[in-house]
C-alpha cells in the first residue's frame, strides 16, 4: 500500500494536448474514487502544436509527485524517447518516476484506478503494464 496515505502520480505524455487531456478525464471518470489521484497531462509543445515537450513533462511529473513516485504513460516514439532522455539526464524528473510501458488509454485507465486504492509505484506499473493482455476479441 501506499505511505500514509500518499497517492502514486501519473503523467499522461501524448503529442496533442487533446488527446492527454481526453485520456486523463476518462480515466478518472472510471476510476470513480480515482478523482483523487493526482494526474497530469504533458500534451503537445508549448505553444499549442503536435509533438513532445521535455519542459512540459517535467513540469507534469513535479505537479503530481507526492514522494511515493510517478508513473509516466506516453503515446508514441518522440514522446518515449522525450521521457527516457529526462530520466538518463537525472535532476529534471522527481526521484521514483518510471516509464511505464503500458498501452496508452487502457494503461492510463488501469493505472489511475490501481493508484486510488492506495496502491505502490510497483503496483500501479503492473497494472498499467497487464493492459496489454485485454483483448477485444
Amino acid at each position: 500500500m501506499g505511505d500514509g496515505g500518499k497517492l502514486v502520480g501519473i503523467v499522461l505524455v501524448s503529442h496533442s494536448a487533446q488527446v492527454a487531456a481526453s485520456v486523463a478525464e476518462l480515466a478518472k471518470g472510471l476510476a470513480g474514487a480515482g478523482s483523487a489521484v493526482p494526474v497530469a497531462c504533458a500534451g503537445g509543445t508549448e505553444d499549442g502544436g503536435l509533438g513532445t515537450s521535455a519542459g512540459l513533462v517535467a513540469a507534469a511529473a513535479a505537479s503530481v509527485d507526492r514522494g511515493v513516485g510517478v508513473a509516466v504513460l506516453t503515446d508514441l516514439g518522440s514522446a518515449v524517447l522525450t521521457v527516457k532522455a529526462l530520466l538518463a539526464e537525472g535532476g529534471e524528473l522527481p526521484e521514483g518516476t518510471r516509464l511505464v510501458d503500458a498501452p496508452f488509454v487502457e494503461g492510463a485507465v488501469a493505472a489511475v484506478v490501481t493508484a486510488s486504492t492506495g496502491a505502490d509505484l510497483a503496483a500501479v506499473e503492473a497494472a498499467a503494464a497487464e493492459a496489454y493482455t485485454y483483448r477485444k476479441t
